[in-house]
């Protein structure tokens, strides 16, 4: 039984920095901006958390400082990708190999050191209920704000005016902006919400998941963090059985490698990779589906008329 809460808890685990990832990309995609250097902002929070939250000795300036860092490469890319309307899929390519590249630079002195783990909770009598009391009270505090997230982004997108307004402008920012709406302005706080998101999952990763610094540490998570939007349909409830899908796809194949199961390793560690691209061909086949769901506006550069 032990065993089977502990496999549970690492999933939730696992899983937290993919939601969190891809509820702030489903956001962005939403007002018709594709960003594909989800992986270099997650990675850019992942060191910028680590060094902040051991030079402090909090995590929780760790965090802060994982958010902002993603913040601040999303306005990169929202100054390349919608002020100047360059390409985005190049230039989300872009972000992502520089993220790469300045988190290795940033993190060059901090490669083996004890980081400083975010504490999980710890609710007395909640706590120790068994079988539930671990799962659902005392995990860390980012899997509880990812539920919120998404919860959130549920409500926004589909019960407030704002978020309305936004779904429009995914749709079409054309007729939104003869409407009088600032589709640049909209675009903007969308990135760098989705950029904000992208850095707290990179700050999950170094301050809960494995609290140290490994160069390249997110190994792909943002790209299955991406795939997840469209697994999920563009729909935030989906994204969560999304992402811990794949959370349990690669918590199993570590259990698989543990139990020694006749399977080469290098092919056990493949999967959820080879899950993310079987995944995305299965969805591809439901053409309908997929165009009825996609904002129509999406990697689409606007120029507002003079």
């Amino acid at each position: 039984m032990d065993m089977f809460q502990n496999i549970l808890l690492t999933i939730a685990t696992a899983s937290t920095p993919l939601l969190i990832a891809a509820i702030g990309e489903l956001v962005v995609e939403r007002s018709g901006v594709l960003n594909l250097g989800v992986e270099g902002m997650m990675v850019i929070g992942a060191v910028c958390g680590f060094a902040a939250a051991l030079m402090t000795g909090s995590p929780w300036i760790g965090v802060l400082a994982a958010i902002i860092a993603g913040m601040l490469l999303s306005l990169l890319f929202g100054f390349l990708a919608i002020s100047l309307a360059t390409n985005q899929v190049a230039t989300g390519l872009s972000l992502t190999l520089l993220g790469i590249g300045l988190s290795g630079m940033i993190g060059e002195n901090f490669v083996g050191q004890a980081g400083i783990r975010l504490p999980n909770l710890d609710i007395p009598v909640l706590t120790d209920i068994p079988m539930l009391g671990r799962l659902i009270f005392g995990q860390d505090p980012l899997f509880y704000i990812s539920l919120a997230l998404t919860a959130g982004v549920m409500w926004f997108l589909f019960k407030t005016r704002t978020g309305l307004t936004l779904r429009a402008i995914g749709d079409s920012h054309k007729s939104a902006h003869a409407l009088g709406i600032n589709v640049l302005k909209y675009r903007y706080l969308a990135v760098m919400f989705g950029g904000g998101c992208a850095g707290l999952a990179g700050a999950h990763l170094s301050l809960v998941y494995t609290p140290q610094w490994v160069e390249n540490m997110t190994a792909g998570r943002g790209w299955i963090a991406l795939a997840l939007v469209v697994f999920a349909s563009w729909r935030p409830w989906r994204v969560i059985g999304g992402a811990y899908l794949f959370g349990a796809v690669t918590i199993g194949q570590l259990h698989a490698q543990a139990l020694g199961f006749g399977i080469p390793s290098q092919f056990l560690s493949s999967l959820p990779y080879v899950a993310t691209i079987v995944v995305l061909v299965l969805i591809s086949r439901n053409r309908r589906l997929t165009v009825m769901n996609t904002p129509a506006s999406l990697a689409q550069p606007f120029v507002p008329d003079r």
